[in-house]
């Protein structure tokens, strides 16, 4: 009697041993299968641009390791805000993801009423890219490098149209560039960096500062002129193309675009290292090395901790030269 209640009792706690296994290998489950459906990455400008771009190039890698697709979404507007807002109204359950140009993310609480806050409101996952601007004109500009473009803007003051997005990088960077040289010249008002580009390669717009991914194509092309590079020294995919910094007067200027990944807040810490250690991955194949840096881009991979020290650090540098200059989106 006594060695059958014995066998009893174990014979109970085998079964609750395996139920409980079984209940935690289910609640573990669905970390563990992530991805288990398509992954959507928003972009806050038109098909075409960098961010697209990237995210399309970066998604096939990531669709080949995981067998899901990771689905670009161009939803431009108000320098990517509208995106991003769209973002902090995600589930943090790893299927939205914004890859976008980080140095607009850190300027737009400066420039707009936002509905949310980028620090408390997101969750950093990786910078993907460095890439410095190319400043081209159209062709019948009658110009060579930046002295003479100053030149010329100083004898046609208000004259020489500029297409940005307000409040961007790119914005904010010619402006600071108009400053230093004392030219003058108008911003014309666009959505999204492709159509800045056709501005003036139909010669509505005289220049522009861009990203490489976006120009380069068109400067062997013959439909844009390059004259100058942003980054502080010459890039060695570029290495006749001189600096801005090397014009009398401009010594020091600098300026770039980095392109990043961010998420809703509170997603898991899990989810958002497995984001940062793939990308990581991808950037650094040889393939798409050689890709990005005959595009002029530098992978780069912060850490997301590394990203949001920067982030926080960016976003109080661009409110005090919002605020020196008085800049208002009207």
């Amino acid at each position: 009697m006594k060695t059958a209640a014995r066998e009893y009792r174990a014979h109970v706690a085998a079964v609750t041993t395996a139920l409980c296994c079984c209940g935690l290998a289910q609640a573990q489950a669905p970390a563990q299968a992530w991805p288990a459906k398509p992954i959507r990455v928003l972009v806050g400008a038109p098909a075409g641009g960098t961010s697209d771009i990237l995210t399309r190039m970066i998604g096939a890698k990531l669709n080949e390791t995981w067998g899901q697709p990771v689905i670009s979404d161009p939803r431009p507007g108000a320098n990517g805000n509208i995106a991003v807002e769209m973002l902090v109204r995600s589930a943090p359950d790893g299927y939205s993801f914004m890859l976008m140009d980080l140095g607009n993310l850190s300027i737009s609480p400066s420039m707009y009423k936002l509905s949310f806050d980028i620090i408390r409101d997101l969750t950093p996952v990786t910078t993907v890219t460095f890439s410095p601007y190319l400043l081209t004109t159209h062709p019948n500009v009658p110009v060579k490098t930046v002295a003479d473009l100053i030149a010329l803007a100083k004898k046609n003051p208000g004259k020489l149209n500029v297409p940005v997005g307000l409040g961007s990088t790119i914005h904010l960077s010619t402006l600071a560039l108009e400053k230093r040289a004392g030219a003058k010249w108008t911003y014309v008002p666009t959505k999204g960096g492709q159509n800045s580009v056709l501005s003036v390669m139909t010669g509505d717009s005289d220049f522009l500062f861009m990203g490489v991914i976006q120009t380069w194509v068109h400067v062997k092309s013959g439909k844009l002129k390059l004259i100058a590079v942003s980054s502080e020294q010459r890039e060695p995919t570029f290495p006749n193309v001189p600096t801005v910094a090397e014009t009398p007067g401009l010594e020091g200027y600098s300026a770039g675009s980095w392109q990043g990944i961010i998420a809703p807040a509170k997603l898991s810490a899990d989810i958002v290292n497995k984001i940062h250690n793939e990308v990581k991955r991808i950037i650094a194949l040889p393939d798409i090395a050689e890709k990005l840096t005959s595009l002029g881009s530098r992978p780069q991979a912060k850490t997301p901790k590394e990203m949001g020290t920067w982030l926080a650090s960016e976003k109080e540098r661009w409110a005090r030269i919002v605020k020196d200059n008085n800049l208002k989106v009207e």
